[in-house]
């Protein structure tokens, strides 16, 4: 377990049954974290997954609610089942189902289902197997290093969010699709406001301002993209954005509106969750001191295990939405056709029944079949890959030069969405 500081100290009715606390109240993300992880193991403990009213929000209708999936079983066949549990039907990143002006930014592969999901997937995935992560390497070692040199020349007490967790993956992404470095920090910033949720830093806690900001943000980061896509139309290079509007297979290509949405895709899903990993790994080896020790008697043997186990307790996604094409019984329950479920990975991370004392961090946990990047099936995440290399050469980097670096009481992000820290100090 990772002990935090609440979003907002304030008091709350105690969660002693599972009628005490609501999944659709932000409130309720506001929570210590030994609280939620008491509601998640109280609606797991349910016979059936327990429904839940949506919110009200401006800019879409209500719906009708959703089946919140916390059991880790639950998880893993709807996410084997696209069939049944569709992504494009109102979006898999929102609760609400996505206005349509957000799906000019917004309406990415991962809010798609086949044949449309696997034709975006077949043109972009290339760049995301072992063996072209594999060629990205040095580069990532290479950034880790600068990072961790700049770290030690600036001394302790920074921000490891900021200045390290957060580097390392907005620099490779960038680098990736040729983003030059003078417009690192507006993506930076303008991915803090897509992911932001109701955090008074990114967006405030008015829900029509959030709206607004939202679509701000990504139409800039979409015009960043489509004018360098523009560029390398006439002139070509070895980048990501090169190899995608020029790419012709089987003689399809992608549009600018959807290289602008998968670029948004890339940057908020490989710069945020791969940050917020290695801020949760600083966070956990600080808690448990006994894994950093038999982490540093054999880094290179046991670093791969301890990267899976970070993933697993952080969780960066908190869960992805479906909605039922038919009537369909899963597990002993029967959803019905035009129903929503909602898959909450955080949860399913922590279910008794496959992980032994779950809220225990165990760099050995062997097996570990974590659903932090998704479950199994056709929207498993597609830069898992490069996202395990990057928190491994990070902390590789890190526990060789500074093996006692600690990281200090992380300040949370508010939102629903994304299990997030903003800031975190760190010490050595």
């Amino acid at each position: 377990m990772i002990d935090d500081m609440s979003v907002t100290p304030a008091e709350r009715k105690p969660i002693v049954s599972a009628a005490d606390f609501d999944l659709s109240d932000y409130d309720f993300w506001a929570r210590p974290m030994p609280e939620r992880e008491h509601a998640f193991r109280l609606l797991r403990g349910l016979d059936h997954p327990a429904f839940y009213e949506e919110m009200e929000v401006p800019f879409a209708p209500k719906g009708a609610g959703y089946y919140a999936l916390v059991k880790h079983a639950d998880i893993l066949e709807a996410s084997r089942n696209p069939e049944v549990f569709c992504s494009g039907d109102g979006g898999a990143t929102n609760i609400p189902d996505m206005p349509p002006e957000f799906t000019e930014y917004f309406g990415s592969m991962i809010n798609m289902d086949d044949p449309r999901h696997a034709r975006l997937r077949r043109i972009v995935s290339r760049a995301f197997t072992p063996k072209m992560i594999k060629q990205f390497e040095a580069d990532v070692e290479a950034a880790a290093v600068r990072i961790v040199d700049d770290l030690i020349a600036g001394g302790p007490g920074c921000d490891f969010v900021t200045e390290v967790a957060a580097k390392l993956p907005l620099k490779i992404i960038c680098d990736m699709m040729g983003i030059p470095e003078r417009d690192y920090g507006s993506v930076f910033d303008r991915s803090n406001v897509i992911l932001g949720g109701f955090d008074p830093e990114y967006g405030g806690d008015d829900m029509t301002t959030v709206a607004e900001r939202l679509l701000a943000a990504g139409m800039e980061l979409q015009q960043l993209v489509q004018d360098l896509a523009a560029h390398r139309v006439e002139h070509p290079t070895g980048d990501l954005t090169s190899s995608l509007v020029n790419a012709n297979i089987d003689g399809e290509k992608l549009t600018a509106q959807e290289l602008g949405s998968f670029f948004i895709l890339l940057v908020v899903a490989g710069n945020e969750t791969t940050r917020n990993a290695i801020s949760y790994g600083l966070r956990l080896l600080t808690q448990n001191p006994d894994q950093r020790a038999l982490l540093l008697a054999d880094l290179d043997g046991r670093l791969p295990g301890a990267v899976e186990e970070i993933v697993r307790l952080a969780s960066p996604v908190n869960f992805m939405r479906r909605k039922v094409t038919r009537d369909h019984e899963m597990n002993g329950h029967l959803y019905r056709k035009g129903q929503k479920v909602v898959l909450y990975y955080w949860a399913a991370n922590r279910d008794e029944s496959v992980f032994p004392d779950p809220l225990r961090f165990d760099v050995t946990r062997d097996p570990n079949p974590h659903v932090g990047f998704g479950g199994p099936g056709p929207h498993f995440c597609l830069g898992a890959h490069l996202a395990r290399r990057e928190i491994t050469v990070m902390f590789r980097e890190l526990l060789r030069r500074i093996p006692q670096i600690e990281g200090g009481r992380p300040q949370r992000l508010y939102s629903s969405f994304i299990n997030g820290i903003k800031h975190m100090d760190c010490a050595f």
